[in-house]
């Protein structure tokens, strides 16, 4: 049996993501249904593509995953599914799948066009339910949507690489639960870039000059526990995604900080690798 997974910012509080499976439930009471996130930061398309990114590889060849994310369906935010990586996303075309997509081909890609028949203010539940449900039985994609070739990009997915390549301009992507910051820039694009040379790694006054395998590589464990005052101290590590993550070893916000509260690191803010001589 499929499985569907949804991912959205309706938060806790309210009745949408709780109203969204008992439709998936009404049609077909055997799925099964994941929650991925319902905390996705209002309407923030950049958050919800490195969630689902980072999740959907997890789940099973087949796997349906619903994104509610900034959904109303108008002239300039019309509502996909493509099938990428034997996953199908059913989304609105915002640019949330933009950041798979630049790494991974669709096999197919329709725009939805069901809404005739469906009267809605409602989308998640009226709209990308009825598609889920469809692909769960089986159902194929053109059934429910016209072929198109061509997503809508996020701005500012990709770093900013100057003429020389010494620099690496890119900005925050992501604050997680601890309050780490992760950046647009994968450890394969650094890479590519550094070509073996030493580097700077600068957000706002902190400079970094080391990227970690992990979090406790940066402990130096000959040194007795209560002599290492290592909590609270910030470092760079590529996280779990690949992505570049400046992070406090064991950060709390309430107690020991987090690299956002203690760096004063926002969405979008700018993080810079410099490229050293020599």
């Amino acid at each position: 049996m499929a499985i569907i997974t949804l991912t959205t910012d309706f938060g806790e509080k309210d009745h949408f993501a709780g109203a969204t499976k008992g439709a998936i439930y009404s049609e077909m009471p055997e799925i099964r249904i994941v929650d991925i996130s319902h905390s996705i930061s209002p309407f923030n398309t950049s958050e919800a593509a490195y969630i689902i990114q980072n999740a959907y590889r997890s789940f099973p060849k087949g796997t349906i995953h619903v994104i509610g994310i900034d959904s109303e369906l108008n002239a300039e935010n019309k509502h996909i599914a493509l099938k990428l990586d034997d996953h199908y996303f059913i989304c609105a075309n915002n640019g949330i799948m933009s950041m798979i997509c630049s790494e991974i081909v669709p096999e197919k890609i329709v725009e939805i066009n069901i809404h005739d028949k469906i009267q809605t203010s409602f989308p998640v539940l009226d709209v990308f339910v009825k598609v889920a449900c469809h692909i769960a039985r089986g159902g194929t994609l053109e059934v429910i949507g016209k072929t198109i070739t061509e997503i809508k990009p996020i701005k500012n997915i990709v770093p900013y690489v100057n003429e020389d390549k010494s620099q690496i301009i890119g900005s925050v992507l992501y604050i997680d639960n601890y309050g780490n910051v992760v950046t647009n820039i994968k450890k394969s694009f650094f890479e590519a870039i550094q070509k073996g040379r030493s580097f700077e790694i600068s957000a706002r006054s902190y400079k970094f000059r080391t990227i970690y395998k992990k979090y406790s590589d940066f402990v130096n464990f000959e040194i007795p526990e209560d002599k290492r005052h290592d909590e609270g101290r910030g470092l760079v590590v590529f996280n779990s995604g690949s992505f570049l993550e400046i992070a406090v070893y064991k950060s709390n916000s309430a107690t020991v900080g987090s690299a956002s509260t203690l760096m004063g690191l926002n969405l979008m803010d700018t993080v810079s690798i410099n490229f050293l001589k020599d």
